[in-house]
């Protein structure tokens, strides 16, 4: 149930990161917490993606799933 509710809050933030020729992956949630995702496409390799993932899709994530501790990037 975990995995489905941050799986729909990705879903939510998705066409923000394809506008910019982006995407965002679910790869796993730990026991603590701490969802795993891939950055692809244009934000794969942009220099603000770790600001992406940290300010945008983490922050994101807390407010609509409370158990996600912290969304590192794989």
């Amino acid at each position: 149930m975990l995995e489905e509710q941050v799986k729909t809050a990705l879903n939510n933030v998705r066409p923000s990161l394809q506008a910019d020729g982006g995407d965002v992956e679910f790869v796993s949630i730990s026991e603590d917490g701490t969802v795993s995702v891939k950055l692809t496409g244009a934000c794969g390799g942009c220099p603000m993606a770790q600001m992406t993932l940290k300010m945008g899709i983490e922050n994101y994530l807390k407010k609509e799933v409370p158990q996600v501790s912290a969304v590192v990037g794989v």
